[in-house]
């Protein structure tokens, strides 16, 4: 059986600071895989990438007040996560917060599954850091976006054919 093909919102949550939100997960099959990702997931039957967006960042993170705004970037990637294959095209938007504390009681089932913590992350963490982060480029996306604001169009980002063979990678 070939790979699910999904749409996904995600997102640069940032906080006043200029801290980006970034929840730590892995594959409940593969438990050591473990990796730092943004906020957003797939886009539901009916739902615009907006609004996706905002569900998504209410059911993982708790909060409730982010202002969302330019679509940065955009990215199609293949993983293998929970015993399943996915061909995903991701759009990243940014969106601001005055909110710092999270609360995850919204996440679904499999997000409780497979996440157990959030952080907010410096760029200068983001830079140095020996985790494994998604997308790959974030750190740079991110650096662009504080220096020089938003691109005029959307960025290609890259991605894995398959999460499985990054593990283990340092990614900045």
């Amino acid at each position: 059986m070939g790979p699910k093909r999904r749409r996904a919102a995600r997102v640069l949550l940032l906080d006043p600071r200029d801290r980006i939100l970034l929840l730590h997960g892995f594959d409940p099959e593969q438990p050591g895989r473990q990796w730092w990702f943004t906020p957003g997931g797939g886009v539901e039957e009916g739902e615009d990438l907006a609004d996706a967006a905002h569900r998504e960042i209410a059911e993982e993170t708790g909060i409730r007040d982010a202002r969302l705004g330019e679509l940065l970037a955009t990215r199609a990637t293949e993983f293998q996560f929970d015993g399943r294959r996915y061909a995903q095209d991701e759009w990243y938007f940014l969106a601001r917060t005055e909110t710092v504390e999270t609360d995850v009681s919204g996440q679904t089932e499999l997000e409780r599954r497979s996440t157990d913590g959030l952080r907010w992350w410096t760029l200068q963490e983001l830079r140095t850091t020996r985790e494994t982060i998604y997308p790959n480029a974030l750190a740079k996306l991110l650096g662009q976006v504080l220096r020089d604001g938003p691109p005029a169009r959307p960025v290609r980002l890259s991605g894995p054919r398959l999460w499985s063979t990054m593990v283990g990678r340092t990614h900045s």
